[in-house]
């Protein structure tokens, strides 16, 4: 049986250099229950680590002025990215010039010019600022995505989470910081900053938003407050057209796997509906199957 970790070492990875200090001999660090998933740290093995577990393994071995960038700063930020790229794979490694290029197995290194760069905590670990990653993001990202991506950056959400204060980067300093930016991807960004918009909620929302006025239609208000004549709220809704009272609401996941949420949905429409709205429904067929049917029912909501 393998001798006990110390008290604490056990909780966090840690370094073959905190284990030694700890009194942990390098056959005690080869022991079965300890993983190796960077040269140089050690995890208690267990089912398979979540992205934070692995960031956190490297960060404790890794040499100063390496920071998380690209996707893997993405997901800390928890943007909302296609599914392969949620899936995640090597991690995304960063340093700044003259720095020597990250590696390591399971790294994917990046050296990178200064073009404003700040490295800001999140989680504890060394991130790339959001700004600074939506600019690394036009590379990889096509059009609609990268907006979606902006979209949750600049985003002030209804219900404020008081651990995790947004939004993460104000809209005013992300279009600075794109209009001062000169690397590889610069006219893409420029060509998605015109379309960030503070409001929405979810990848889908920008999805539907940039096809309804990629259709020729007029662009909606986002997460507008709807009140009756005497003023009551009503509650928010997704896209407002006030002069045509014609709302569109996008239906998630969360209706299938929230039943609470659900219900509450239900009654908020409902009672749009009873104050003489139209609401347009979409769900995610809706938006990714039968799209040109979707649009149709919105275009003859609003009359056009």
């Amino acid at each position: 049986m393998s001798r006990a970790l110390p008290p604490g070492l056990g909780e966090h990875p840690f370094s073959v250099r905190q284990g030694e200090a700890a009194g942990l001999s390098r056959g005690r660090m080869r022991g079965h229950d300890l993983a190796r998933p960077f040269r140089g740290a050690r995890v208690v093995r267990s089912v398979r680590p979540t992205l934070l577990e692995r960031c956190a393994a490297y960060a404790c071995r890794c040499p100063p002025g390496h920071f998380f960038s690209h996707v893997t700063a993405a997901l800390l930020w928890n943007v909302p990215l296609p599914r392969e790229l949620e899936r995640g794979g090597a991690l995304e490694v960063a340093v700044l010039k003259p720095g020597a290029m990250p590696r390591s197995a399971g790294i994917r290194g990046h050296r990178l010019a200064g073009d404003g760069i700040r490295v800001v905590k999140r989680h504890g670990l060394d991130v790339a600022d959001p700004a600074s990653l939506w600019c690394q993001l036009a590379r990889v990202l096509s059009h609609d995505d990268l907006v979606a991506a902006g979209d949750h950056l600049v985003l002030v959400p209804a219900r404020p989470d008081p651990a995790d204060p947004r939004p993460y980067v104000e809209l005013s300093e992300l279009q600075r910081r794109v209009a001062a930016f000169r690397g590889r991807g610069a006219p893409a960004l420029r060509r998605a900053m015109a379309a960030v918009r503070q409001g929405a909620e979810s990848r889908a929302e920008t999805h539907l938003r940039l096809a309804i006025v990629r259709a020729g239609l007029p662009e909606p208000e986002l997460q507008g407050e709807i009140r009756n004549a005497r003023g009551r709220f009503l509650g928010r809704a997704d896209m407002v057209y006030r002069f045509q009272r014609v709302i569109v609401e996008y239906n998630g996941d969360h209706h299938r796997t929230d039943p609470q949420q659900f219900e509450d949905d239900l009654v908020r429409i409902e009672s749009f509906r009873d104050d003489g709205w139209t609401v347009v429904e979409v769900r995610k067929r809706g938006l990714y199957v039968t799209l040109s049917a979707t649009l149709a029912r919105i275009r003859r909501a609003l009359a056009f």
